[in-house]
């Protein structure tokens, strides 16, 4: 069984094209990945017309084109989403899609009906659609990219809220109360993953910090996991040896394509040597039990010493420094008994390179 869930991050990868898209899945379902991730958003609620774009997103896209003009040639409709998530469902591959919105929250909760649903991190402190993610009830995978401790914390006090979803009016008092009592807490444990991640795209090595998803693990007790923008798959295969139950990576079908993500995502081919290395990371890593492997046990006689004869040894003479030494093969008695067997009498007649007897 599988440890780590794999996200094949789509994102807007697709261009706006529903074949991109499709071909994108089948990439996805072809390297062994989980999950296929897209997003879902109406431009005009996510992107105020005054909203400048991320520099990378200046450097790969046409700098004459405002955030919103960019993000309206990303989206994809309710009919195309539909159109995918069965195309998931037939190869066998979950769908997933981050909403950006109020209105597309309740569209993958309620119309598509996905398994769970995942929380991007430049929403971490949007309390009204964290609390709109809590109330549909499903599991949710919260990235805390440029976050804080402090602004992981608030966030999950507003879901621990809308969990308990009491009918009390929202309110920081309130979401205080509710992250602090069992029942929070409880619905936190069952429902919330949280992502360690360093929102740049690319994301430097040296800004990674693998070591906060240790501190996310031990402040918060919740499942954690990597969503990665690296170049390249070492890091992601590092924070699964590192504990991560979750990996995210973006992917795409061509570098080369226009579009905001493209450069910073794998290609299918490293895609699959992504997964294929995170399932072999796991096996390797075992169940922490410091005891020889069957592969191992036929090695042993072959890799370790015994004790043997160095020169004929008659029959009472005594076991001497000059007499007895350790060679192979290791199915005699055991070196770590050297000192215990001098001064011993042979009890037998022993030649060269013969296995010493007591």
């Amino acid at each position: 069984m599988n440890n780590t869930f794999i996200i094949a991050e789509a994102g807007v990868n697709h261009n706006g094209s529903l074949d991109t898209a499709l071909q994108l899945i089948d990439a996805a379902v072809n390297a062994g990945a989980d999950a296929v991730k897209f997003q879902t958003f109406k431009g005009e609620k996510l992107v105020s017309r005054f909203a400048s774009k991320a520099e990378y997103q200046t450097r790969n896209t046409d700098n004459a084109e405002s955030q919103l003009e960019m993000i309206k040639k990303l989206e994809l409709d309710e009919k195309q989403h539909m159109v995918l998530a069965k195309y998931c469902q037939k190869c066998g591959i979950e769908f997933m899609s981050t909403p950006f919105d109020l209105d597309s929250v309740d569209f993958l909760a309620n119309t598509v009906n996905v398994a769970r649903l995942k929380i991007p991190s430049g929403e971490i402190t949007n309390g009204p659609i964290l609390l709109s993610f809590a109330q549909t009830g499903k599991p949710l995978i919260l990235s805390t990219g440029m976050s804080t401790l402090d602004e992981v914390e608030t966030a999950l006090r507003v879901l621990a809220f809308g969990f308990i979803n009491s009918g009390e009016k929202p309110s920081m008092e309130g979401f205080k109360k509710a992250y602090s009592s069992n029942e929070g807490q409880a619905f936190l444990k069952e429902k919330v993953s949280l992502l360690h991640c360093t929102s740049e795209y690319p994301a430097p090595f040296d800004e990674v910090n693998l070591k906060a998803m240790d501190t996310l693990k031990n402040k918060f007790s919740l499942p954690v996991g990597y969503s990665d923008h690296t170049m390249g798959i070492a890091v992601p295969i590092a924070a699964v040896a590192r504990g991560a139950l979750i990996i995210e990576k973006h992917f795409t079908l061509d570098r080369n394509l226009p579009g905001p993500d493209h450069k910073a995502s794998l290609e299918p081919d490293e895609l699959q040597q992504m997964v294929n290395s995170i399932r072999q990371i796991e096996l390797a890593l075992g169940n922490g039990i410091k005891q020889p492997s069957a592969s191992e046990l036929k090695n042993k006689d072959v890799a370790r010493k015994s004790l043997v004869a160095i020169k004929d040894i008659k029959r009472g003479d005594l076991f001497l420094e000059d007499s007895i030494a350790a060679k192979r093969p290791g199915n005699g008695i055991s070196p770590v008994y050297y000192w215990n067997i001098l001064g011993k009498v042979a009890t037998r007649d022993f030649s060269k390179d013969e296995l010493v007897e007591l």
